[in-house]
């Protein structure tokens, strides 16, 4: 039986009275998304939040949300990347959460608005995210950031998507990463784990669903083979940034996160998992249902992130 949080008990519950947005096409489900009622939230309160675009190739933009907390900078910074299984997900999804990490942690965050799949398959998301990484290691001392101090990290496909851009930093000799947050990272497009079969109906993100995601992010199997799309699968883990790896008690991507985290220890990466108990996912980017429990993830990442002492 599931060890649900009573805030996670509610969630489903509504959460389930939906369609099947395996059985929808990608459009149709971000329009039902973008319909969908929001519960109002309390913003943490910040120095500036901006939206600029920003160059990803020679003649693609992408827009990202940059946060600036209060004080004198220069800030270290943190570059975000939101989940919604690389098809939907937008910087509206994560903002919250976003703004309350600006402040927790003192660094600027710089949410990536990358393009979404099917329209952009694999590699374009992951490129994106490289791209802005790339432009925020370069434009740190614009936006009032320190360079020498850049986190990647995000939620479920961005969770992915920190963990790949991680890998391509080490193999393109790129910026220097301090470290990577990976919350219940999407790691493996086996969909063949232990919590797969425990979690794989009416906990928030189906099997069916991780399926039908997965099916849009990838040009084929030799895709789901590759180390920038199941980075549980890299022959070679060494020499990556030290990784926070959390996961959600109650989630079909609990196992492939823990599992990468041990895969990282074992090739030398310096690593810490968290699993939070009783939630399932998407709390993360949930603060209207989640506010203490996205607080408290929050407080570990902060915590995790002064300890490692991160950039010195």
């Amino acid at each position: 039986m599931a060890n649900l949080h009573p805030n996670a008990k509610a969630y489903l519950e509504l959460f389930n009275q939906g369609p099947a947005m395996h059985e929808m096409e990608p459009q149709a489900v971000r329009e039902m998304m973008e319909l969908a009622p929001h519960l109002e939230v309390e913003l943490a309160p910040l120095a500036k939040v901006e939206d600029r675009l920003i160059a990803v190739g020679s003649d693609e933009k992408v827009k990202v949300r940059i946060y600036t907390p209060e004080g004198q900078g220069p800030f270290p910074m943190f570059v975000y990347y939101h989940g919604g299984g690389w098809v939907l997900g937008d910087l509206e999804t994560a903002d919250a959460s976003c703004r309350m990490l600006a402040k927790q942690t003192n660094r600027i965050v710089v949410s990536v608005d990358y393009r979404l799949a099917p329209e952009y398959k694999f590699p374009i998301p992951l490129e994106d995210s490289y791209a802005a990484l790339k432009w925020v290691h370069e434009h740190a001392d614009n936006i009032n950031g320190n360079a020498s101090d850049i986190v990647v990290g995000g939620d479920s496909a961005g969770g992915n998507l920190s963990a790949a851009v991680s890998l391509l930093s080490r193999d393109h000799q790129g910026p220097p990463i301090s470290a990577q947050v990976l919350i219940y990272p999407v790691t493996d497009l086996g969909y063949d784990t232990a919590s797969y079969h425990e979690f794989g109906r009416g906990f928030g993100l189906d099997r069916e669903l991780m399926i039908w995601f997965g099916k849009h992010y990838i040009n084929g199997e030799d895709d789901a083979r590759s180390q920038y799309v199941s980075p549980l699968r890299a022959d070679n883990l060494s020499n990556l940034p030290p990784a926070l790896v959390i996961v959600a008690e109650n989630d079909v991507l609990r196992d492939e996160g823990l599992a990468f985290a041990e895969k990282l220890e074992a090739a030398g990466v310096q690593v810490v998992t968290q699993t939070e108990k009783g939630l399932v996912h998407g709390y993360f980017t949930n603060m209207g249902v989640f506010p203490e429990q996205v607080k408290g993830t929050i407080s570990k990442i902060d915590r995790y992130l002064s300890e490692i002492k991160v950039g010195n």
